[in-house]
């Protein structure tokens, strides 16, 4: 097949849109509770909300499953389950699955610092919650057709996942398919609401799974383990001008081979999976579909890895066969080569571009007037600084060659960065909600290769006002008129 009838763009990346990158978690609460942390109750529907009044069509979130270690969205146990601290308590009381009493909390539970996430508070104030409700509808019996019919839907990665989760808990898998029945409602209702306010959902896929995940253990033979089940080579990046060492993710790398004996299957189903929850994907690290960095197990850290190929072209095919024209975003960041650039264009997914990078260099590609049309442009992304934090580090001659474009800077560098990504030719903006609200540094939501502190930040109740939505709705409005 060639190019031309290859290239086949999904319907949301062909028009002018805007969005803003926040994670579930960093939502706000909604009532003086102990939940500490953001989930898919009233506040993402107030956010859903707050993003029409915008002129917002696009909320981008990080990756859904449940955490792992450092409570890292990009260390989940599972390809396929949602983390369970997403859940509303609060709507659980109003979808009577749990009395109002449920609610009532001591002065000492409460939140103290709704600016962060507090996991463990959280936990403790959800999970014997959780498994309240789950009594209380094994007793009354009522609902279990529902129930039913979701575990037979999703049979095929629920059971793998609840026997996993349960051996490393007290609770049945019945509980934990039970956990993600209510995780499914509850997604489903916020889904079903941002679609009747025209906001569409942009998920994260991570290309590679945790050692330590239900994936792995499910399918150990579609991923490259000794006989004891651990891997003989992990995944990462060699050393660069930010990292002297490299980094050393640790993930098992694919065994391709069987992948392509059962023509893709998993991913296929994976992908599937995530689009019944998203309208598009991310798609993380996406030059690990042209080569992967492959580092032995024993390693201590990424400086004697090798460049290995990998069939991203037959996978992209086999995904493209199973679903139509593939919804991703393409995150070809790192080491693009031309063969990268070739397999992204080759199946019409756009690319990204980060303007924190762009003023270093006369030449860069991140620089607005360098833009293809089928671009995502980020101010930053999680993995990057605020831009007042970005700007205060900022070298003078990168400074000076910003103000030069914008003609602004300091203070006003923030909204200068959001003008240039929604003005720009290219036809996606997303923006951070950190820099809509200029934020310093103690925002950031991730510093890669710091194991602590991460993962945490979150709004307050009331910071994404309607005055800003209003100012937000003119830029967005004035820019869907440009050409």
């Amino acid at each position: 097949m060639g190019t031309q009838a290859m290239n086949t763009t999904h319907q949301l990346m062909n028009r002018r849109l805007s969005g803003v990158l926040l994670h579930p978690t960093s939502l706000p609460s909604q009532t003086q509770d102990a939940s500490c942390i953001g989930d898919l109750g009233s506040a993402s529907r107030t956010f859903i909300d707050w993003l029409h009044a915008g002129g917002f069509g696009l909320w981008q979130m990080l990756p859904i499953g449940q955490v792992g270690l450092g409570n890292s969205p990009y260390s989940s146990q599972s390809s396929f389950a949602i983390e369970p601290m997403l859940i509303s308590i609060k709507d659980l009381v109003e979808e009577r699955f749990l009395p109002s009493s449920t609610l009532k909390i001591s002065q000492q539970d409460r939140a103290t610092k709704s600016s962060r996430c507090d996991w463990r508070k959280a936990r403790a104030f959800k999970i014997p919650r959780l498994q309240m409700a789950f009594n209380r509808f094994i007793q009354k019996q009522s609902g279990r057709s529902a129930f039913k019919r979701f575990e037979n839907e999703h049979s095929d990665w629920l059971g793998p996942w609840c026997t996993w989760i349960a051996e490393y808990t007290e609770d049945s898998p019945e509980y934990h398919a039970f956990v993600q029945y209510l995780l499914n409602l509850q997604w489903q209702r916020m889904r079903q609401y941002a679609r009747k306010k025209k906001v569409s959902l942009i998920g994260d896929l991570p290309i590679f799974c945790g050692a330590q995940s239900a994936d792995v253990t499910a399918d150990a033979h579609l991923f490259r383990l000794n006989r004891q089940g651990n891997p003989t080579v992990v995944t990462g990046v060699p050393p660069d001008t930010f990292s002297r060492n490299g980094q050393l993710w640790g993930h098992p790398h694919y065994r391709w081979s069987a992948h392509r004996k059962e023509g893709y299957r998993w991913w296929c189903h994976r992908v599937r999976t995530a689009l019944e929850r998203f309208d598009l994907l991310r798609i993380d690290h996406f030059v690990g579909f042209v080569h992967a960095y492959e580092i032995s197990a024993d390693a201590k850290n990424a400086r004697s890895g090798k460049w290995g190929s990998t069939p991203g072209r037959e996978l992209l095919k086999a995904l493209r066969a199973s679903i139509g024209p593939l919804p991703f975003i393409a995150e070809d960041l790192g080491n693009v080569t031309g063969k990268v650039d070739r397999l992204r264009k080759d199946f019409g997914l756009p690319g990204m571009r980060i303007l924190q990078w762009a003023f270093n260099s006369r030449t860069s590609k991140d620089l607005p007037e360098n833009y293809p049309l089928d671009a995502v442009v980020y101010p930053g992304t999680h993995d990057n600084d605020t831009v007042s934090g970005w700007w205060r580090s900022l070298p003078q001659h990168a400074r000076r060659r910003f103000k030069s474009l914008t003609g602004t800077g300091g203070a006003m560098a923030p909204m200068a960065m959001i003008d240039l990504a929604i003005e720009s030719r290219a036809h996606t903006a997303i923006i951070q909600a950190q820099d809509l609200l200029a934020l310093g540094r103690s925002a950031r939501m991730n510093t890669p290769g710091v194991p602590s502190g991460n993962w945490r930040w979150r709004l307050e109740s009331g910071q994404l006002n309607q005055r800003l939505a209003r100012k937000l709705y003119k830029k967005n409005s004035d820019a869907q008129r440009l050409p």
